[in-house]
C-alpha cells in the first residue's frame, strides 16, 4: 500500500475516512463532507449505535452519482483522552475495514482533534498506524483466493500541515521498517532461517552503516563460550555470535561537537542489547512434545527484535551508540547433543550443571551477555528472550516480564512500553530465588524448581551481569507471537520490543 500526503481537501473519488468525537460530534472535515452529502452522515449516526466513542466505526455508502464510494467514520471518544496510540489504532482499523470492503483508494482527512495536539504529528501517526496494519507475511501462499487478499493500494493522508506531517512520518516509516524486519525473520520457517542465514539477513544492514562482526564456533571456543556452544552441539548448523554496532554519535563526533555536552556524549559507552536466537528449539535431549513444536521457529524472537531495532535505529539515523548481540543456535537432539547432567564452563569461568536441555536460552544468553560486557563496557545492558513458558502462566499474553537490578532503567522501560503499547510488568528478584539454582556439583544449575520459573531464569542471567552494570531482562515468550490480530499487529510475529526499545533510545540515550 502506497501512502502519500496532500493538502486538506475533500476527496472526489474512492473512500473518505473522517473522525467523530464523543456525542456524535463530527470533525470539521467530517461536517463539511456531511454537508456535501446532504446530511447523510448525520442521518446514518442517528439511525445507528454509533456515538463517536473510542474504537467505534461507521461505514456509509456515499449517496448520489459521484465517484466517492463510501465514508468511514472513526470514533475517537472524548477529545481530552486522545493519545498517539489511539490515532494509530484508528487509522489501522480503517485500513482493515476498507480492505475487507474491497476499496482500492482512500483519503484519510486529519483535522485538529483536540486542543494542544499537533495536527501534523497526528497525521504522521495515522500514516504510521495504517502502514503497520498493512503488513502481511504471504510469500509462501500460491493459491490464495482474490477475495482474501487486501485491496487497498493507495492511501492519501490529507491535512493542512502536510509537509510537516510528511517529514515526521519519514522517521516513523524507518521504525516500521524495523518492525517489518523482525516480523519477517521471526515468521520464516527454520529451514530458511538458521544461524548462518540469520547472519546473512543482518549483513543487509551494512548498507545503512551498521558494523557487522560474526564469531563462529572456533572463535567462540577460544573465548571459552562453553555455555552457548553446548546448546548447538547437536545440530548440523554451526552456531554463530552476531555483533551489530550502530555508531550514531559519529554524526556528532568530538571534532564537530558544538558543546561540551555533545563532546562528552560522543565518547560515551554504548547501550548493549542482547537477544536469544534459538532458530529452532526441539528441546534437545529433553525433547518437547510434538504438538505445537512447529511454533519453536520463533524461539529466536529476542534476536529478531534486536535485528529489527538495529534496522530502525540505523534507518532513522539515531544519534546514539547501540550494540546489538544475537546468540544464534539450533537446539537439536543428535548423538553429539548435550545431555542432562553435563557440566559446561561459561566464558565468565562459572560452571553450569545442565539439568534440562530445554532450558537452553539462558545458556546462550550467559555467554553473549558476558562477551558484550567484556568487549564494549556498556552503560547499560538489556536482553530479550522468549525464555520461559512460566511467564505466560504469570502474565498471559498482555505483558512481557521485566526483571532488573536498576530502578531507573526499569522506570524508563516501563514508560517506553506504555508509550508504544508494548506493556511490561516488573517481577521480583532476590536471594531466596537465587538459591534455587545452586548446584551440588557446579557453580549453578540451569533450572530451579517449578515455583517461580521465570524468576529463577532471570536470577541465572543476573549471575552473568557484572557488578555495577544496570541491567534489564525482558521475557517476551508470551508476546512475541499472537494468534489474535489487533490494530497495527496482525496474527503471527508481533515484533514486540522494536518500538519499545526505539522509544527508550530516543527518550533516554540520544544526544
Amino acid at each position: 500500500m502506497k501512502i502519500t500526503f496532500a493538502n486538506q481537501d475533500l476527496p472526489k473519488s474512492g473512500a473518505a475516512i473522517v473522525y467523530a468525537l464523543a456525542g456524535r460530534k463530527l470533525s470539521a472535515s467530517a461536517a463539511q463532507l456531511d454537508k456535501q452529502l446532504a446530511g447523510a452522515l448525520t442521518r446514518a449516526m442517528a439511525n445507528s449505535r454509533f456515538k463517536g466513542d473510542k474504537g467505534q466505526t461507521l461505514e456509509v455508502l456515499a449517496p448520489g452519482k459521484g465517484d466517492l464510494t463510501r465514508v468511514l467514520l472513526l470514533g475517537m471518544g472524548a477529545a481530552k483522552d486522545i493519545t498517539d496510540l489511539m490515532i494509530e489504532n484508528a487509522a489501522a482499523s480503517a485500513v482493515k475495514r476498507l480492505n475487507s470492503s474491497g476499496e482500492n483508494e482512500a483519503t484519510l482527512i486529519v483535522d485538529s482533534l483536540a486542543a494542544g495536539r499537533d495536527t501534523g504529528a497526528d497525521a504522521a501517526r495515522s500514516a504510521f498506524g495504517a502502514l503497520l496494519e498493512s503488513y502481511r507475511f504471504d510469500k509462501y501462499r500460491t493459491k490464495e483466493k482474490p477475495d482474501a487478499k487486501p485491496t487497498l493500494k493507495k492511501l492519501v493522508v490529507a491535512t493542512e500541515p502536510h509537509k510537516e506531517a510528511k517529514k515526521a512520518y519519514a522517521a516513523l516509516e524507518e521504525i516500521a521498517a524495523g518492525v517489518f524486519t523482525t516480523r519477517d525473520i521471526v515468521s520464516e520457517p527454520a529451514n530458511i532461517i538458521y544461524p548462518q542465514s540469520f547472519v546473512a539477513e543482518a549483513r543487509k544492514l551494512e548498507k545503512l552503516g551498521v558494523e557487522i562482526e560474526v564469531l563462529g564456533e572456533k572463535e567462540m571456543a577460544k573465548l571459552g563460550m562453553g555455555s552457548l556452544l553446548g546448546v548447538g552441539q547437536g545440530s548440523a548448523r554451526e552456531s554463530q555470535l552476531l555483533i551489530m554496532r550502530w555508531n550514531g554519535l559519529a554524526a556528532i563526533g568530538k571534532a564537530k561537537a558544538k558543546t561540551a555536552k555533545a563532546a562528552k556524549a560522543a565518547s560515551d559507552a554504548p547501550l548493549l542489547v542482547v537477544g536469544k536466537g534459538v532458530t529452532f528449539d526441539t528441546g534437545g535431549i529433553s525433547i518437547k512434545p510434538a504438538g505445537g513444536m512447529e511454533d519453536m521457529k520463533w524461539d529466536m524472537g529476542g534476536a529478531g527484535t534486536v535485528l529489527g531495532l538495529m534496522r530502525a535505529l540505523a534507518g532513522r539515523k539515531a544519534r546514539a551508540d547501540v550494540v546489538g548481540i544475537c546468540g544464534l543456535v539450533e537446539n537439536m537432539p543428535d548423538g553429539a547433543a548435550q545431555r542432562p547432567g553435563d557440566v559446561v564452563t561459561s566464558m565468565s569461568g562459572q560452571t553450569i550443571e545442565v539439568i534440562n536441555t530445554d532450558a537452553e536460552g539462558r545458556l546462550v544468553l550467559a555467554d553473549a551477555l558476558w562477551f558484550g560486557q567484556e568487549k564494549f563496557q556498556p552503560k547499560a545492558v538489556i536482553d530479550l528472550a522468549t525464555l520461559t513458558g512460566a511467564i505466560i502462566i504469570s502474565l498471559g499474553h498482555e505483558h512481557a516480564g521485566l526483571f532488573s537490578n536498576d530502578d531507573g532503567l526499569s522506570d524508563q522501560l516501563l514508560e517506553a512500553g506504555l508509550g508504544v503499547g508494548e506493556k511490561l510488568w516488573r517481577l521480583p528478584l532476590g536471594e531466596a530465588y537465587d538459591k534455587a539454582i545452586n548446584s551440588d556439583i557446579a557453580d549453578m544449575k540451569n533450572t530451579g524448581n517449578r515455583a517461580g520459573g521465570s524468576i529463577t531464569a532471570a536470577q541465572f542471567l543476573q549471575r552473568f551481569i557484572k557488578q555495577g552494570t544496570p541491567w534489564a531482562h525482558l521475557d517476551i515468550a508470551g508476546v512475541a507471537w499472537t494468534n489474535e490480530a489487533r490494530p497495527t499487529v496482525p496474527k503471527g510475529a508481533t515484533a514486540f520490543g522494536v518500538r519499545l526499545l526505539d522509544r527508550l533510545v530516543a527518550k533516554n540515550y540520544e544526544s
